[in-house]
Formats: C-alpha cells, structure tokens, sequence
C-alpha cells in the first residue's frame, strides 16, 4: 500500500508498478514482430502489414509516431489539425 501522503500512483507506489505491469503485458500482446532474409522480403511484409490495418489504425499509428516525435525531439510540433483531440 502506498503511504498515506503519497498518491496511488506515484512512481514506486505498489499501485503504480501494478500498471505499469498491466501497460507492459497489454504492449507485449500487440506487439508484431518478423525477420526478414531480405530487403524486398521486408518490404513485401512490412506493406501487407499495413494495408490490413484499417484507415483509422493507420492514421492512429501516424498520429503516435508524430507525438513521439514531438516528446523527443525539443522544438518540433506535430503538423497542426482540427480534429486533433
């Protein structure tokens, strides 16, 4: 259990390694992996990978890539939109 005075989800806090656990373990269950034995083999996967995603999970996927880009990378600002949550 936590300490009195500190929230439940503070870094260290019983609550807080238990989602991290959860985050991780739900990460592992998505996580898509293949070896490839060539560029073109490569190539071939990481496109079929794509065009079975829907619309939504690809725009989704670009939405992320430019946060994390943005969480990294000191000055740079996603492209501006206005459907942006």
């Amino acid at each position: 259990m936590a300490h009195p005075e500190q929230p439940a989800d503070a870094p260290g806090s019983t609550d807080e390694m238990t989602a991290r656990a959860e985050r991780a373990r739900s990460r592992r269950q998505r996580i898509v992996a293949h070896v490839a034995h060539s560029f073109e083999e490569a190539r071939r996967w990481d496109l079929a990978f794509w065009q079975q995603l829907t619309p939504q999970d690809r725009l989704s996927a670009l939405v992320a890539i430019h946060r994390d880009i943005a969480a990294v990378k000191p000055g740079h600002k996603p492209p501006e939109s206005r459907w942006r949550p």
